[in-house]
């Protein structure tokens, strides 16, 4: 008789108060601080959610709105960055992936990764996949080899798939092969047009490479920073020219060949918003592109929403920043880049958010001659078997962690002082990431479905919480 005066009780309750509710007791915290006191750590004592007001100002949360889904978080795994990781032990490499790439544990759970398609500034060498001697060429693409990633990219690609079968990765070219280039240089130049469609094989080839090695590409970019000449390697491509492409080689070469790869256009800073726009009014090209890439190197964040509102059925994505800790800087200034970058990306429409160099040497290395970052640190420093931590790696472990792929973007209340994004994951929980951006301590209030919890969150410190 009890357990049916229980179980007629529970039933009662659960049409006052969702099952949702009934269980929504207490928040968990997962602090950075300036100090690095705090660094991506979960506290000892969790919030509790009650029916009373907490103090101004406070943080709405509504999860009956709905934004962009996620797709997810991470790095750019250069072949600088592959090249540190393949050379340390394998023990201590097994045991850096796992933290990077798995959640348990203390594992923050990187679910999205961006390669270069042939080398980047941040590879020890130039280099393509088809090299030739000055003077030769090849649009038969006859000699297409992915032979310079078998010896890094490849192989930790394969030993980060087998943590995460599921992790989303990124292609973007730096430059074509210098044959194909009107300066025949692997740095600046434009593509000839009659090297489009070799170029498109050239694409098509990669990604059945890839692919037969056991590596879906899930997207490329067209070209990386196509108005920027100045890296070595380095193509320019300005927008009618990447419309072209697209329309006329890129998109028929895949649905020729069959693949379903993603098309992302542009991926260069914000400040240009006209360049996807201008493709995306040609109905030709328009028709092969999933969306738009953003940098913020330059620019305001808001011009993924610009893009979003003339295109709301295309898709964006934040697919580079550099995020360092200046020299001479002191303490860890982590509210900045979760609130310009994390927080502002997802703001506006961004799928993902992708930071830059995943791993560089003490020296900021590999990286290219005349025209290589010199002071691209990585978001973790590896010095043989020595790994050190650094802001880009705390900046998206507060994402990464819980925020996992096909969770859902919700309401949350802005504040110029406290901002933050709200998430609803797959599993149905929340989490609200919060940057305090002022130079004080801010007590404030999270309101969710008529409960509220009180938060003190420190001068420039940023805080995950998850209920």
């Amino acid at each position: 008789m009890r357990s049916k005066i229980s179980t007629c009780l529970l039933i009662a309750a659960s049409t006052l108060f969702p099952l949702t509710m009934m269980a929504q007791k207490n928040a968990t915290v997962w602090l950075t601080t300036p100090d690095k006191t705090a660094l991506f750590e979960q506290q000892k004592s969790s919030l509790h959610f009650a029916r009373t007001s907490g103090p101004a100002p406070t943080i709405e949360v509504d999860d009956n709105q709905k934004f962009q889904s996620m797709d997810g978080f991470g790095f750019a795994l250069t072949g600088g960055s592959a090249q540190l990781i393949v050379h340390m032990s394998p023990a201590k490499r097994t045991e850096l992936l796992r933290q990077l790439f798995s959640t348990s544990g203390d594992g923050i759970g990187i679910s999205y990764l961006r390669v270069s398609i042939g080398s980047s500034d941040m590879n020890e060498r130039v280099f393509s996949y088809d090299d030739l001697p000055a003077g030769e060429t090849d649009p038969t693409l006859a000699k297409f080899s992915l032979g310079p990633d078998r010896a890094d990219v490849i192989p930790v690609l394969k030993e980060i798939l087998a943590i995460n079968p599921k992790i989303k990765i990124l292609g973007s070219p730096w430059s074509a092969p210098a044959w194909m280039k009107t300066n025949d240089d692997v740095k600046g130049g434009e593509l000839k047009p009659e090297y489009y469609a070799a170029y498109a094989s050239y694409f098509v080839k990669y990604i059945e490479g890839m692919k037969a090695e056991g590596i879906p590409i899930d997207a490329i970019t067209v070209q990386n920073e196509p108005l920027n000449p100045k890296n070595t390697p380095s193509m320019v491509m300005e927008a009618l020219e990447q419309d072209r492409f697209i329309k006329n080689d890129l998109g028929p070469a895949f649905q020729k060949a069959g693949i379903k790869t993603k098309i992302i256009l542009y991926d260069h800073n914000c400040d240009r918003p006209d360049y996807p726009l201008s493709i995306l009014k040609d109905p030709a090209a328009y028709k092969y592109v999933d969306g738009s890439g953003f940098h913020l190197y330059g620019g305001k964040i808001d011009a993924l929403t610009e893009v979003h509102d003339a295109f709301p059925k295309k898709n964006l994505y934040f697919t580079e920043q550099m995020v360092v800790s200046r020299p001479g800087s002191q303490g860890l200034k982590i509210a900045s880049p979760v609130s310009r970058i994390v927080i502002g990306a997802t703001r506006n429409w961004s799928r993902n958010v992708l930071l830059w160099n995943l791993a560089a040497d003490p020296e900021n290395g590999p990286h290219t001659s005349n025209g290589g970052c010199t002071m691209c640190q990585g978001a973790i420093t590896i010095d043989g078997d020595k790994v050190t931590r650094n802001l880009a790696y705390y900046t998206i472990a507060h994402a990464s962690k819980f925020v996992r792929p096909g969770s859902v973007r919700i309401v949350s209340s802005e504040s110029d002082v406290l901002p933050n994004v709200a998430f609803r994951t797959p599993k149905g929980k929340k989490v609200l990431i919060v940057a305090n951006i002022s130079p004080d301590s801010q007590k404030f209030s999270v309101h969710y479905h008529g409960k509220t919890f009180t938060s003190d969150l420190g001068a420039g410190a940023v805080a995950t919480y998850l209920w």
